[in-house]
């Protein structure tokens, strides 16, 4: 049986820069500590700790003195830096600088267009690390929609200015924009101007995945995913895999993989989510062969 990689998985750009970073302190014997879990990888996160990262929770946070901290991929609201700032913590930001260039983005509208009474409505997960950081951006004006079955929050009379997490799905996003443009458009059919702003703000190495794992997916009789329990992303894109081969199995590590799931097959993909390093992907795909 042919066992095949798809060369686009493994971590994405910010979370690889992130690892990078918290590698080198380490190895320059820092003490490190990081607020969160890096990556949504529990097998990365324990090789990390065995290095030596601490994780922490924002409540372990805020009673820190005098330490360094990293900020992980998804970024920090406001808060957390005066927080650091007042407790002489030190910050080593590790800010994906996608996610920072949108936080910048939401500043920026907030203050330029706060005359005109507007909304900032970001599509994201409720409670996702990324997301607190873009409302946190956002302040009061923001307003959360996961799906355009919570559009309701959003006020049709007034302008929109709509941004998305980095790693939300494309075509999902084209849809709650679409849901909310007819709102607007119902509710104000005689607004002058665009009343509604749609920012392109999806990965794009998030969204240029979604169509070649479709054909990865079709290629291959089975299909093995390999990604962390709390990974929205690799959820994602593990549904765009079983959407078009039902034989498309979720593992975490080589120790869930079935034998069963290869009966009759010619060839196997193995992928990951942006959160999922590629040595594990690499192991993954040599257990398979080893079977």
């Amino acid at each position: 049986m042919k066992v095949e990689i798809e060369p686009g998985s493994g971590f994405c750009f910010g979370v690889e820069n992130a690892v990078r970073i918290a590698e080198e302190a380490l190895r320059a014997g820092e003490e490190v500590y990081c607020l969160g879990e890096i990556v949504h990888n529990d097998i990365e996160v324990s090789r990390l700790k065995a290095l030596g990262l601490v994780t922490i929770t924002y409540d372990q946070f805020a009673q820190l003195r005098d330490r360094k901290v990293l900020v992980r991929a998804h970024g920090e609201p406001p808060s957390t830096y005066e927080m650091a700032e007042n407790n002489n913590i030190t910050l080593i930001d590790a800010t994906c600088p996608i996610v920072h260039s949108i936080q910048e983005k939401i500043k920026k509208v907030k203050l330029v267009n706060s005359q005109e009474d507007g909304q900032i409505v970001i599509y994201g997960k409720q409670d996702h690390a990324e997301v607190r950081g873009l409302m946190g951006a956002a302040g009061e004006k923001g307003i959360l929609v996961t799906g355009k079955h919570d559009i309701g929050k959003v006020d049709f009379t007034r302008p929109v200015w709509l941004f998305a997490q980095t790693t939300r799905s494309k075509d999902e996003y084209e849809l709650v924009a679409e849901v909310i443009r007819l709102n607007l458009q119902k509710a104000a059919p005689d607004y002058p101007g665009n009343h509604l702003k749609v920012y392109k703000t999806i990965c794009r190495q998030v969204s240029d995945r979604e169509p070649r794992l479709r054909s990865f997916a079709r290629e291959n009789d089975v299909i093995i995913f390999v990604s962390g329990l709390k990974s929205s992303n690799g959820r994602m894109l593990f549904d765009v895999c079983r959407n078009e081969n039902r034989r498309s199995h979720f593992i975490s590590s080589t120790e869930e993989i079935d034998p069963g799931w290869f009966a009759n097959a010619q060839s196997a993909g193995v992928c990951g989510a942006t959160s999922t390093p590629k040595w594990l992907i690499q192991k993954v795909a040599e257990a398979i062969e080893a079977i």
